[in-house]
């Protein structure tokens, strides 16, 4: 699935760069949403599967020393040109580029909807890995009645039910802080969830 995405992405990173890579493109919850969060970090961040780099940026402004990470390579090209003072390189979700506790935070926006549900919580197990005790993780996604699969614009995507997604997380690792749901108007179902990584001493 992940070569899927990956080649779905490369075909469209320009028409979704202009379509979607801007904050003016973004609701001005989600901007509120994630400054919030981005306010209590302290150390360094990855935005995990960044796209085109905005929300990247965004944190980078907000005074986080945040690194944006991308499996598809146009996305990193395109975000390296148009904000060349924050870093950004190629990864992936499943090895991202941080030692074990390294980080403070992690950003997870929309990175994780075309992950087949199985696959979910080895990534989710990947972010606890590298964010450090009392870190946190702020995930964004498609919120639904059940795991549900629907013909997302560019490839096959999934809603997650808030309590199943709150269960993985607090498998591999974290406690919930904070849950979000908002329905915009022409808009699927939102939520965000900031989970805090539990002491890896207990």
């Amino acid at each position: 699935m992940t070569d899927a995405v990956r080649s779905a992405y490369r075909e469209r990173a320009g028409e979704y760069t202009e379509a979607l890579g801007s904050l003016s493109a973004m609701a001005e919850g989600d901007r509120n949403f994630i400054a919030g969060w981005a306010r209590d970090i302290d150390g360094p961040t990855i935005d995990a599967g960044c796209g085109p780099g905005h929300w990247t940026k965004f944190l980078h402004d907000h005074g986080v020393a945040v690194e944006g990470i991308d499996m598809v390579s146009e996305f990193i090209d395109g975000a390296a040109a148009r904000f060349p003072e924050v870093p950004f390189r190629v990864a992936t979700l499943e090895a991202l580029p941080a030692d074990d506790a390294a980080l403070a935070g992690i950003l997870s926006w929309y990175s994780l909807i075309h992950t087949p549900p199985a696959d979910v919580p080895a990534l989710l197990t990947e972010f606890a890995r590298c964010i450090r005790s009392e870190g946190t993780l702020l995930l964004g996604f498609f919120e639904g009645g059940q795991i549900e699969a629907f013909g997302h614009a560019v490839v096959t995507a999934y809603y997650w039910p808030v309590p199943l997604m709150q269960d993985e997380l607090a498998a591999a690792g974290f406690e919930i802080v904070e849950t979000h749901t908002r329905v915009d108007p022409g808009q699927r179902p939102h939520a965000a969830i900031i989970a805090r990584r539990r002491s890896w001493i207990r």
